[in-house]
Order: structure tokens, then C-alpha cells, then sequence
């Protein structure tokens, strides 16, 4: 038996454990197993890897995607960079259990934004700036587009909300939410942009996926723009964690 699985707290639903159930099933993949493990303290990691043999790989989420590399014995070079790490691959090398972690948010965004971008999207907005907005920066880095980071409380290299001007918007014609504004159950919620001033030049991206049309999306749809939620984004980082769990 094989076991992977999603430590982070609270667990309540899960998006990877679907997924993989379901690949393992539709793939015929016998003796592997996909579990939660909720886990309030991240130091509960030593005790779980003690204690299951079997396990082989592990995805991470909120909130422990920063604190558990304290735990880990190397980190690939995306998770270096990022400071963030929401996969870890579990080996054995010489009788010790050796433990990488990487950052695969960062592959899903990039692979799932880049068919969208067009040769005039050069300028992005960061709506957030926390753990997800972290693989964002990274991502764009790598794409050679420039960003500034849009937060509620003054903080850092951010501006504030209310500081976006139309100059600002039809400058940075990607838009980027990272932030969990508009998420089941709370649908009617959104960032508080001044919507009028998106075009149809511009490409809104959120990394929500449920609801599949935010609030967000839909309101700069209405102005024009190009849309894109996070559902493919979370895909292709779940391909990628069962890659490198299985190289």
C-alpha cells in the first residue's frame, strides 16, 4: 500500500482527496491511497511520518504551507525562491526518511494563466498578499511581468484599495485575486475594485474555483475582460505532486 494525503487545518473539504480518490479509481491504480490528515500544529508531522509507514507523499495547505519547512530536509529551487511549500515527497535514503518539499501552486499557475496572456499584458495587480500570493509573484517573476500588491491594511510594497486609480487600472491589465473574497458560501462577496475601469483588454484570474464564476469574475466579464478561475490551476498542481512522487 502506497498512502499520500492533505495535512493543514481545518480540513472540512478537499479538492485532492477527490481528485486522487477518483485517478486512482478511473486509472485502475491499485494499493494507493489518498487520505486528510487535519493537523491544528504542524510539529504533528513527525509523529504521522513515524507513524505510517506507507506514506509516500503529502500535500500541504493553510495553514501550514510556510511553517512546515522547518521540517523538511531539502526543498526544490520554486520553494526556495517562494519561501512556501504545498508538496513533499517522502523517501527513504539510508535508512532515514528524507523529506523535499515543493511548490507545484507555482507550475499549476503558471502552465494554467499562460495561454491566456496576451503580448500587451505586461503590468499585473496582486489582490492579496498572503501564502497563495507568494507562488503569484514567483510565477510572474519568471513571466517578466511586472506587479504591484493591493491590500486592505497598508503593508510592505502594497497599496491600498481605495488608492487605485484609473491610471493604475488601465496600466496593469492582469488582474489577480489570491485572496479567498467570494468563496462558497459567501458568493456575493468581491474585492472592492473600481470595476468601471476594466476593459477588454484586461484578464482577471482568480484562484477560486467554487463557485466557478466568482463575483469578482463576473463583474469584470461585464466590463469585457477575459476570465479565468483556479480550478484548472489546482489540477495541474495535483498532476504535478503525483509526478514527483512517482520520479
Amino acid at each position: 500500500m502506497r498512502t499520500f494525503g492533505l495535512i493543514g487545518y481545518p480540513l472540512s473539504h478537499s479538492f485532492s482527496k477527490k481528485f486522487f480518490t477518483e485517478k486512482f479509481e478511473q486509472e485502475g491504480i491499485i494499493a494507493h491511497r489518498y487520505e486528510l490528515f487535519p493537523m491544528e500544529k504542524v510539529n504533528a508531522l513527525t509523529e504521522l511520518i513515524a507513524a505510517d509507514h506507507s506514506l509516500r507523499g503529502l500535500n500541504v495547505t493553510i495553514p501550514h504551507k510556510v511553517n512546515v519547512m522547518t521540517f523538511l530536509d531539502e526543498l526544490d529551487d520554486a520553494a526556495q525562491q517562494i519561501g512556501a511549500v504545498n508538496c513533499i515527497d517522502i523517501q527513504q535514503k539510508n535508512g532515514k526518511t528524507w523529506l523535499k518539499g515543493y511548490n507545484t501552486d507555482a507550475y499549476g499557475f503558471e502552465e494554467s494563466i499562460k495561454p491566456y496572456l496576451k503580448n500587451h499584458h505586461t503590468h499585473a495587480l496582486i489582490l492579496g498578499d498572503g501564502g497563495a500570493a507568494k507562488a503569484v509573484k514567483y510565477v510572474l517573476d519568471k513571466l517578466n511581468i511586472t506587479y504591484l500588491s493591493v491590500v486592505r491594511t497598508a503593508a510592505g510594497d502594497g497599496i491600498l484599495y481605495k488608492d487605485l486609480t484609473e491610471e493604475l487600472i488601465m496600466k496593469h491589465q492582469v488582474i489577480i485575486n489570491t485572496t479567498p473574497l467570494g468563496t462558497f458560501p459567501a458568493v456575493t462577496e468581491a474585492p472592492d475594485l473600481p470595476y468601471q475601469w476594466i476593459t477588454d483588454q484586461h484578464l482577471a484570474y482568480d484562484l477560486v474555483y467554487n463557485p466557478e464564476e466568482t463575483e469578482f469574475l463576473k463583474r469584470a466579464k461585464l466590463q469585457g475582460a477575459a476570465v479565468k478561475n483556479g480550478f484548472e490551476m489546482l489540477q495541474l498542481q495535483a498532476e504535478r505532486s503525483w509526478f514527483i512522487w512517482n520520479s
